[in-house]
């Protein structure tokens, strides 16, 4: 064996894990989206729908509340982004791009849910603005400020 190919096999070999098991985990639920999808043909948003209904009846009591709500603060706000899942989670899109998206505490096993926005999220302002929030239960003022940042994110 070269010098060469000896150091990579050394690096291989005892280098850490670069994904975790919930990382790996999530790559795998976006593969099967895609094969779902192109096994189905053009998925009806309908199907969708019942993904993401489903997906959301698998959480925890916790994330399950904070989903519901975020969902249908997105149908109430932004009737024009289309459900679907997307790495394993809800998420929202227009013109088949996620705008938005919901990310359960229990997802990567982390203290509080994740309301993130893509980069074809209308949000920019100057030139810095937040693009993920840290979830723990919903008040009305944050519904008021989500709602507000759905209905900027569509334009």
């Amino acid at each position: 064996m070269s010098p060469t190919n000896e150091s990579a096999k050394a690096k291989t070999s005892s280098a850490p894990e670069t994904f975790t098991a919930e990382e790996r985990a999530a790559m795998k639920d976006r593969a099967n989206e895609a094969k779902t999808s192109a096994r189905r043909g053009k998925a009806t948003p309908a199907d969708d729908l019942a993904d993401v209904f489903e997906k959301i009846g698998e959480m925890s009591e916790d994330d399950r509340a904070i989903a519901e709500r975020i969902h249908a603060l997105v149908t109430e706000n932004a009737p024009e982004l289309r459900a679907k899942l997307w790495y394993g989670q809800p998420a929202y899109a227009k013109d088949g791009k996620v705008v938005c998206f919901f990310q359960a505490a229990s997802k990567f096993k982390t203290r509080y849910a994740t309301l993130g926005f893509n980069e074809t999220a209308a949000l920019d302002d100057g030139t810095l603005w937040p693009v993920a929030f840290a979830v723990k239960g919903l008040t009305a003022a944050d519904e008021k400020r989500i709602a507000a940042l759905l209905k900027k994110a569509v334009g």
